[in-house]
């Protein structure tokens, strides 16, 4: 077995989507990125590679490239589990935290559960996301931010 973690920042702007785990959420403000700015399959996609001890999700998708402008978060996930079944492993569960003032994700959740299950190829019971508030505290508190964190279990397949 082998265990990944990942964690991704972005800053929180008008006139961007905010995508959490591939769903968008209806919200006034959305994240700020090269790509589609996905902070949880951001961080779940960089706690694969550091399972597999590939370095983080720059080093495969540097934002200096054009091509990865705009793309789908998705798209660096599926590229992740790839790597992860070329090297002979598969997820054993992946437990993750998105921080995020407003809006609140618990209608979302079940959501973003379900696509990320279908995408990591697991049962939707392998997926553990929860959701947290800044309490006003820092820039997520003060919501010029939202971050997440995530843990893979990684088992051979």
């Amino acid at each position: 077995m082998r265990i990944g973690f990942g964690s991704d920042i972005h800053r929180l702007v008008s006139g961007r989507p905010l995508i959490i785990g591939g769903v968008v959420i209806e919200s006034d403000l959305g994240a700020d990125g090269h790509s589609d700015a996905d902070v949880l399959t951001h961080a779940i996609t960089d706690a694969i590679f550091g399972a597999l001890a590939l370095g983080d999700i720059g080093s495969h998708f540097p934002n200096s490239e054009e091509r990865w402008r705009n793309a789908e978060s998705f798209v660096f996930l599926r590229f992740a589990v790839g790597e992860m079944k070329q090297h002979g492993y598969a997820i054993g569960n992946v437990d993750a935290t998105v921080h995020l003032e407003q809006p609140k994700l618990r209608s979302y959740i079940e959501g973003i559960r379900t696509g990320l299950a279908e995408a990591l190829e697991v049962e939707t019971n392998c997926i553990s996301i929860k959701a947290k508030t800044g309490e006003g505290v820092d820039a997520v508190g003060e919501q010029r931010a939202i971050r997440a964190d995530a843990v893979v279990l990684l088992k051979k397949a």
